[in-house]
């Protein structure tokens, strides 16, 4: 006899909680190996669970519990604004906060004109691949330095069939050497110090790219580069979405208040009521 789906479950969650790592990840996983529906994963609970789905699902248990992989590289893929983007090493895995960036930019954009967004430091191309699905009238630019996190990207797009032109480089220098203007400019760019390395858990700090979460000059550097890029890759009056860490709204605001004196900067709360985003438009 094998073990119910919930005995299944119930073993994972303990060892999770026993080894401090988070319990949830059980659901996440088991769901997965048995490839159900949320609505099917609950209402079978007292199911039996295959020998060989229960071997397989204990050891990335294990694996998760020992090395800190997160379970997104154990399934191969996070959930974005509703689609499943494939991960890997090579890219910084999706986390929800980014949505609310997401969400922002397409509510300034109008789904009527037709105009230009790039999305700089794209990882697994999340942000220019879900802007291009839910803004058909977008062209839309990715870019990224790192030729693996771009092939994670492509194969996403071809996944999803979106309509978006990789380049690779250094921040904006790729768009810049093909004398475009966008209209929009969009970036969830590394923006961790280094003192706060120690802060990080094993699943991010051991196995998120480095190339995506630190940036010198105490986290601000990627900014800085970005906004001095701005006045010649942006249309008069054009817009800028930035990700930000929570402690940085007054700086990163500050900073494109040098470059853009009449822009409306606004530093803006995620769900956790924690600043997350600074949105500015009217860049002149």
């Amino acid at each position: 006899m094998g073990q119910k789906q919930y005995e299944v479950l119930q073993w994972a969650s303990l060892f999770l909680e026993k080894n401090n790592r988070e319990p949830k990840v059980a659901d996440l996983l088991l769901q997965h190996h048995l490839d159900v529906s949320r609505t099917e994963f609950f209402a079978q609970m007292r199911e039996d669970v295959p020998e060989e789905i229960a071997e397989k699902f204990r050891m990335d248990i294990e694996n998760h519990v020992e090395t800190g992989v997160p379970v997104q590289h154990l399934m191969g893929y996070e959930e974005f604004y509703g689609r499943k983007f494939s991960v890997n090493p090579h890219v910084l895995i999706p986390r929800p906060e980014t949505e609310e960036l997401v969400q922002r930019v397409m509510n300034h954009a109008t789904k009527q004109e037709p105009l230009t967004i790039v999305d700089i430091g794209t990882g697994s191309g999340i942000i220019a691949i879900t802007l291009a699905l839910e803004l058909p009238n977008a062209t839309v630019y990715a870019i990224d330095i790192s030729e693996k996190a771009l092939e994670t990207a492509k194969s996403n797009a071809e996944k999803f069939h979106a309509n978006v032109t990789f380049l690779q480089g250094d921040f904006l220098a790729p768009f810049l050497a093909q004398s475009l203007k966008a209209d929009i400019v969009v970036s969830n760019p590394p923006y961790i110090s280094e003192e706060e390395r120690p802060e990080l858990t094993d699943t991010v700090v051991n196995h998120d790219p480095e190339l995506a979460l630190f940036a010198d000059d105490n986290g601000l550097a990627a900014y800085k580069k970005i906004i001095s890029q701005l006045p010649d890759a942006i249309i008069s009056g054009g817009t800028v979405a930035f990700e930000i860490g929570h402690l940085q709204g007054g700086a990163v605001k500050a900073l494109i208040l040098e470059t853009f004196p009449e822009s409306d900067v606004s530093i803006l709360k995620d769900i956790n009521g924690r600043d997350r985003i600074v949105f500015a438009d009217n860049l002149k």
